[in-house]
């Protein structure tokens, strides 16, 4: 009976580990959920995203579906005078690099191409 109540739940048995699994899935909708400055980063953070000749401000962006970083990418590219930093096309961020005038323009401009232009729901640009 012990053995059966583990399996429905109840509580694990000598021996028996009670294991949390979390699932991560992404449902259909377009959509930016963070859209966020940093003006004046440490120095050492840029080392611990990868970007080694990285300096300025950053430019964080993640996207629904995935896919949508590229656009983002281009579209900043673009836009003003940034550096690209980092593009996942698996996971839908986008790290841009450069002039806090320039990042904020690059931001906006994506902002407006997917949001105005693609109907993606959007998400206020944050600073810190």
């Amino acid at each position: 009976m012990r053995e059966e109540e583990s399996r429905k739940g109840g509580t694990p048995v000598f021996g028996e580990e009670h294991k949390e699994r979390i699932i991560q899935e992404f449902v259909p909708g377009k959509q930016v959920t963070l859209a966020h400055v940093i003006p004046n980063p440490v120095d050492a953070l840029y080392g611990k995203m990868g970007l080694i000749d990285a300096e300025g401000a950053i430019g964080i962006f993640t996207i629904t579906p995935s896919e949508a970083a590229i656009i983002a990418a281009d579209v900043a590219s673009k836009a003003a005078g940034i550096t690209i930093g980092f593009v996942d096309r698996f996971n839908g961020s986008l790290i841009i690099t450069g002039d806090v005038a320039d990042v904020e323009a690059a931001l906006h401009d994506v902002m407006h191409v997917l949001c105005d232009g693609m109907g993606f729901a959007g998400t206020p640009i944050t600073r810190s």
